[in-house]
């Protein structure tokens, strides 16, 4: 059989990469360097390749695709997101373009969750007020914030991920379970008595929201000074989806206004970099991107990665596609 190339952006989990290596006609090399590849670099270490594996942070249009050469068949995506991948130059190209979207549901879900309940409990001021050395006694009014039981929880984008997070709250909290989406979704309207409305509702009404939309041209900037305004001074804010559908800028100002409780963000508009005002605020927790990482999530991962990349080069359909 032929070989075929296959270069991966940056190491994955041991298990995916133990099953490319026992394709006995896979030629494998990967960047083993714990950094993002230039575009140059990239088109230079995956020339000639038949797959690639990228991760998010691997932005491939259709001139990178052209460098790599007319025999690349598949860029399998080690995330559920694939906004880094110019998608209608790989259709153009004929080339497959994979994710990751199931496997990593269950881990993005609780990191949503946790976001909410850390920024409504105050969990890392409560830390740093002790670290500082300012916990003296017992206080009535010290770090204050809103239970969560019996509460509304608004999901924007009620598709894998918005759903395990609606019955997290719907079983684990007793939350009032609204959500805005371009679909109705009649299984959770009936199994979580969730309602659908709209986005301006969904902000009006709930304390929590969490979004969990793809980044495409309509959702960018979908949270601006406009809806952060239709929001309740109590509300938490949570983004586990991608930082672009925040303006960031805006969103800053309200947090510095209190025009919201606070936000949990575990992804950023101008990634890695926080808009810098957002590092000076107590009313937010971040986290560096880390919503899927969990032991059992990567290693999913890696096995879904590997084996979208198995099946597309033995010419057969892959376990999930983009398009």
């Amino acid at each position: 059989m032929e070989t075929k190339k296959v270069f991966i952006a940056r190491m994955i989990d041991g298990k995916g990469y133990e099953m490319l290596k026992n394709q006995s006609h896979f030629d494998i090399s990967a960047n083993s360097e714990n950094r993002v590849l230039s575009r140059d670099e990239l088109i230079e270490k995956a020339h000639g390749a038949d797959g690639i594996i990228t991760l998010l942070t691997d932005k491939v249009d259709g001139g990178v695709m052209d460098k790599i050469g007319p025999q690349l068949k598949i860029i399998a995506n080690y995330a559920v997101g694939f906004d880094n991948i110019d998608i209608e130059a790989a259709k153009q190209r004929n080339i497959a373009v994979t994710n990751t979207p199931e496997v990593m549901t269950q881990a993005v879900a609780e990191h949503a969750m946790a976001l909410i309940t850390a920024c409504a409990r105050r969990i890392v001021e409560g830390d740093d007020f002790i670290r500082k050395g300012q916990y003296k006694q017992w206080e009535p009014e010290l770090l204050l914030g809103p239970e969560i039981a019996g509460k509304t929880l608004g999901i924007v984008g009620i598709g894998r991920i918005g759903q395990a997070l609606a019955r997290i709250g719907y079983y684990g909290y007793g939350m009032k379970i609204l959500y805005s989406d371009p679909s109705r979704n009649e299984d959770v309207e009936r199994n979580l008595q969730a309602d659908h409305v709209s986005l301006n509702t969904l902000l009006e009404r709930s304390d929590f929201v969490s979004l969990h939309v793809p980044l495409i041209d309509s959702t960018k900037h979908l949270i601006s000074s406009e809806e952060l305004k239709k929001m309740k001074k109590t509300a938490i804010l949570v983004n586990t989806a991608r930082g672009a559908i925040i303006n960031e800028k805006d969103l800053c100002e309200a947090l510095q206004e209190n025009e919201i409780f606070a936000a949990g963000i575990d992804v950023y508009e101008f990634e890695p970099n926080p808009v810098e005002g957002l590092l000076k605020l107590s009313n937010i927790i971040m986290t560096p991107h880390i919503a899927s990482a969990t032991h059992e999530a990567r290693q999913s991962m890696s096995e879904c990665v590997a084996e979208n990349m198995i099946s597309v080069l033995h010419n057969m359909k892959p376990k999930t596609s983009v398009y």
